[in-house]
């Protein structure tokens, strides 16, 4: 019985060591979960942030200002929000309201100004008052000695800008870059309706002038040949040609003019005389590029201390033209490319242009915010 009972506390013995060993295998093969590995598992599982609770918390996108603007691109509205706590964009658009000036073109004939005074300072009888007598003889109208040209801006753009607030600690100051884009045409200049008659008279002489030196006749008399007219053609043709080209010289070709065929028609010194169109009148329009980059500042502050929901901003910078702007006259001339030594107001204004080729830009901003 003894025996029986010894063998029995061996094998109970022989298992429990049999489960340690196996235990101590188990625990070598598949080690326990380290810290890292724990943060690693805990990372996978845990809870992501909503998109919109990001923005929320990072200011993008949350708020949103209305202005209204005016300053030298024209009179406009802007809408602009956050999308970070040091950056802000904003998009509008302005028009530049319809106001007029004046501009005097002086009349010449033979490319010589038909205005002329004596040494005291008494207008002279010249050509061009022989040749307004002659016109006005068969026309009963009288010529100008000049053309009144009213000139009118017509900027539009729309406009996209970024504001980069720089100064953590003074978020007043602001750089700006961006864009505005619109129609390439911003300014044009027509004759007066009162000046009409005298262009219509111009344009009636010149297609006389190219008649009598192409030896042409100057009418067709038709029917009234066969009558009893006292009229002597070749007389007429030799007293027009005797004239001259009548128009407007604005200045001289800066280099050869050529035809479709390669041929010149104007030669470089050539005086360019601008003469009406055939609509008989005289156009010219103020071209750059439709899409003008903008670079500046800007400072903007509360209107009131005791509310942060209205505010008032200013902006100073430039919008690049792409180059110096173009001045087509309705013939296809650019002022500012073909022609040199402009004078009178015309020249004042070409000068202008081709001395900036970018456009200043002040514009002031009163803006609420919405939400």
């Amino acid at each position: 019985m003894k025996r029986i009972a010894c063998m029995l506390m061996m094998a109970s013995f022989g298992l429990a060591a049999s489960a340690q060993i196996d235990s101590t295998q188990t625990s070598e093969l598949k080690p326990s979960p380290t810290l890292a590995t724990l943060e690693l598992l805990n990372a996978g599982s845990s809870h992501r942030v909503p998109v919109f609770e990001y923005w929320k918390e990072h200011d993008i996108l949350q708020h949103l200002d209305l202005s209204l603007t005016l300053g030298t691109t024209g009179i406009g509205v802007e809408v602009a929000s956050p999308i970070g706590e040091y950056v802000k964009v904003r998009a509008g658009f302005e028009f530049m309201p319809r106001f007029e000036k004046t501009m005097e073109f002086d009349l010449t004939i033979k490319g010589q100004p038909v205005k002329q005074y004596d040494s005291d300072g008494n207008r002279m009888y010249t050509t061009f008052d022989k040749l307004n007598d002659f016109l006005y003889s068969f026309t009963g109208y009288e010529v100008q000695d000049h053309a009144d040209m009213l000139g009118r801006p017509t900027i539009t753009n729309g406009k996209f800008l970024v504001d980069v607030f720089p100064l953590k600690e003074n978020k007043h100051w602001r750089v700006t870059a961006g864009f505005f884009y619109g129609p390439s045409k911003f300014a044009e200049a027509d004759n007066t309706t009162p000046t009409m008659i005298s262009l219509y008279s111009v344009g009636m002489y010149n297609r006389m002038y190219d008649k009598a030196l192409k030896g042409e006749s100057l009418f067709d008399l038709g029917e009234f040949t066969d009558q009893n007219v006292s009229f002597n053609p070749q007389v007429l043709i030799d007293k027009v040609k005797n004239f001259g080209r009548l128009g407007f010289a604005v200045g001289y070709y800066k280099n050869d003019v050529l035809d479709a065929e390669g041929n010149v028609i104007h030669e470089k010194g050539e005086r360019y005389i601008v003469e009406p169109g055939a609509d008989g009148m005289v156009h010219v329009q103020a071209k750059s590029n439709a899409f003008k980059p903008y670079l500046g500042v800007g400072y903007e502050t509360n209107l009131s201390k005791k509310a942060d929901d209205w505010k008032f901003s200013i902006d100073l910078g430039a919008m690049f033209w792409g180059g110096k702007p173009d001045l087509y006259v309705h013939d296809g001339t650019n002022l500012t490319v073909d022609v040199e030594n402009i004078r009178g107001q015309v020249g004042n204004y070409v000068k202008l242009f081709k001395a900036f080729p970018v456009y200043p830009v002040l514009s002031v901003h009163f803006t609420k915010r919405i939400f």
